[in-house]
């Protein structure tokens, strides 16, 4: 589990929508660095999003899993605490996989249309992919992170939800997901939308790759 008690290095001062895109014609055409953000439906992914860039309902929480249908791009202002210095970055939005009450029609288009934002994005940092921390991971998780480390796709495991269960579940499961995903020594960071544990951790891994 990474360790959380870490100083922030940047400061997100500006979050703001700017566009949703279903094909490469749509994406934004500014060049900045991207991070993506993607997980099963209901995993936390509008919660953890509104809680890194505290804008309210920035990501729109619903109550019905599998809202997100398309790839939304939100631009974020980071302001670095050292020198003051201002930089710009993607944060983006994707749909979320796994969730059985959706069509397999659509399931299938957005794998495709997400499948080309991952291969052809040529701003992509990494893919933070969101894990429940409450159950072992799922077999569309698996897939996904193999998928994506098949691809030489940068993955950053992110356990949601902590706050929802007993440090020992949480302990307990990020160990089974290291164990699904083959991989005993990853880095998995425990985090709560709710407490916002685990923010200074992720301010901080963006803030490295802004100035990558």
């Amino acid at each position: 589990m990474v360790n959380n008690s870490i100083e922030e290095i940047i400061n997100i001062i500006r979050a703001e929508y700017i566009a949703s895109a279903v094909k490469k014609e749509q994406f934004p055409e500014e060049n900045l660095l991207e991070i993506a953000f993607i997980g099963r439906s209901n995993v936390g992914k509008s919660s953890l999003i509104n809680s890194l860039t505290r804008v309210r309902n920035l990501a729109r929480i619903s109550g019905n899993p599998g809202k997100t249908q398309t790839i939304n791009f939100f631009k974020l202002r980071a302001k670095f605490y050292e020198d003051s210095s201002i930089k710009d970055f993607y944060l983006v939005d994707l749909p979320g996989y796994g969730y059985a009450k959706t069509g397999q029609a659509n399931r299938k288009k957005w794998a495709k249309f997400i499948e080309e934002y991952f291969l052809s994005s040529k701003n992509l940092y990494c893919v933070c992919q969101l894990v429940d921390s409450r159950h072992k991971p799922m077999d569309s998780d698996i897939e996904m992170f193999k998928w994506l480390i098949k691809n030489n796709i940068p993955v950053f495991v992110i356990a949601t939800k902590i706050d929802k269960v007993s440090k020992n579940i949480v302990s307990k499961n990020i160990a089974a997901i290291r164990k699904a995903f083959g991989i005993t020594e990853l880095s998995v960071l425990a985090y709560s939308s709710v407490k916002n544990e685990g923010r200074s951790y992720l301010l901080d891994f963006i803030g490295d790759a802004l100035v990558k």
